[in-house]
C-alpha cells in the first residue's frame, strides 16, 4: 500500500477529523520548525513567544500560555533563551513587584520581522491549494473550534473510565450503558 493510500485510509477512518488536523499541523511544523531552527537556531516555542511579546508589549509569560498552549515551563525557558540572546527584556511590574513583564528589544523586533516575512511566504505556500473564499471558510471554521469550550479541556478523556469495543470502534462506559 502506498503512502497516499495509507493516508486516504486514515482520512476515511472514524478519526479522520483529528488525523487530518494533526497531519496538517505536524507537517507544517516539521517544515517551519526545521527552517527556523536551522536559520535562527531558535525552537518554535521561542519564536512564538517572541511573536506574542512583540504583539503585546508588557505581556506576562503566563499570559502567553493562553495564546500558545504549551506548558508554563516551556514558555519560561523560551523567555530565558530570548533574554539571553538580547531579544527581550524582563521588567518588574510597577503594580506587583513579583510580576515580570516582557518587552522585545530592537534586535528582537528586527529578528521577528525577518521570521514573519518567511512565515507569510510559508503561509501562502501551505494554503495555495485553496481559493481566497476557501481560505476564509477554513479560517472561520478553525476559529469556531478554537473559540469553543473543548479545545483545551475535555470531559470525555478526563473520566479515565474503560472503553469497550463495539463494531470495531471503542465506546466509553457512558455510551455503552
Amino acid at each position: 500500500m502506498s503512502e497516499a493510500e495509507k493516508l486516504d485510509e486514515i482520512f476515511q477512518s472514524d478519526l479522520r477529523y483529528l488525523m487530518l488536523v494533526s497531519y496538517i499541523v505536524l507537517g507544517n511544523n516539521a517544515v517551519t520548525n526545521r527552517f527556523i531552527e536551522r536559520t535562527y537556531r531558535m525552537p518554535v516555542h521561542a519564536w512564538s513567544t517572541l511573536f506574542a511579546i512583540v504583539m503585546f508589549p508588557g505581556i506576562r509569560a503566563k499570559e502567553i500560555k493562553a495564546l500558545f498552549p504549551r506548558p508554563q515551563n516551556t514558555i519560561s525557558r523560551a523567555a530565558s533563551l530570548l533574554e539571553a540572546r538580547g531579544l527581550i527584556e524582563q521588567r518588574t511590574s510597577v503594580a506587583d513587584g513579583r510580576e515580570k513583564k516582557l518587552f522585545a528589544t530592537d534586535a528582537g523586533k528586527e529578528l521577528l520581522t525577518r521570521i514573519r516575512a518567511w512565515s507569510v511566504l510559508r503561509q501562502e505556500e501551505l494554503f495555495a491549494p485553496l481559493t481566497d473564499q476557501e481560505r476564509e471558510t477554513f479560517f472561520q471554521l478553525a476559529r469556531k473550534i478554537a473559540a469553543g469550550p473543548n479545545l483545551l479541556q475535555t470531559v470525555t478523556m478526563r473520566t479515565g473510565k474503560n472503553v469497550a469495543v463495539k463494531n470495531g470502534a471503542e465506546r466509553s462506559d457512558r455510551e455503552t450503558s
